[in-house]
């Protein structure tokens, strides 16, 4: 039974492995961070964020430093598809954003018919009504 948990990912119960929703590809253990098993672009934040100013006249230039930001985006190794991108400082390591009872989905899901599409929302169910501090936008 594959569970969808993103976008792009999904996780095999019966085999406790993270799988890329796109191609199928097996990413790694479901009971770890699926980031250990896709390629990794370690870029520049200065190629995603240009400078606003002439870095040849000026040392700040609204550009986050290298030194200072990175951005990781993290790649199916079967298919290329974009999974994740996360911004972090140099020498950390990547962060451990989903870590989910897997013994638990599996009781969860036991008695469910098998998904191949996202569930879509119920039809007798209203839209969700976002408020913040008292406005409606």
């Amino acid at each position: 039974m594959k569970v969808f948990m993103t976008e792009y990912l999904a996780i095999d119960l019966a085999r406790e492995l993270w799988q890329c929703r796109r191609c199928d590809h097996e990413i790694g253990p479901a009971r770890g961070n699926y980031k250990e098993g896709l390629l990794v672009y370690d870029r520049d934040p200065r190629e995603i964020h240009r400078p606003l100013l002439d870095p040849a006249k000026y040392r700040l230039t609204f550009s986050p430093h290298p030194r200072w930001c990175r951005i990781l985006e993290f790649y199916c190794p079967g298919c290329g598809t974009l999974v994740e991108t996360e911004y972090t400082v140099p020498g950390h390591p990547p962060l451990h954003d989903m870590d989910f009872d897997i013994d638990a989905l599996k009781a969860q899901w036991k008695d469910r018919p098998p998904m191949h599409e996202p569930a879509p929302a119920p039809a007798d169910e209203p839209p969700l009504k976002r408020h913040c501090h008292g406005h409606s936008h």
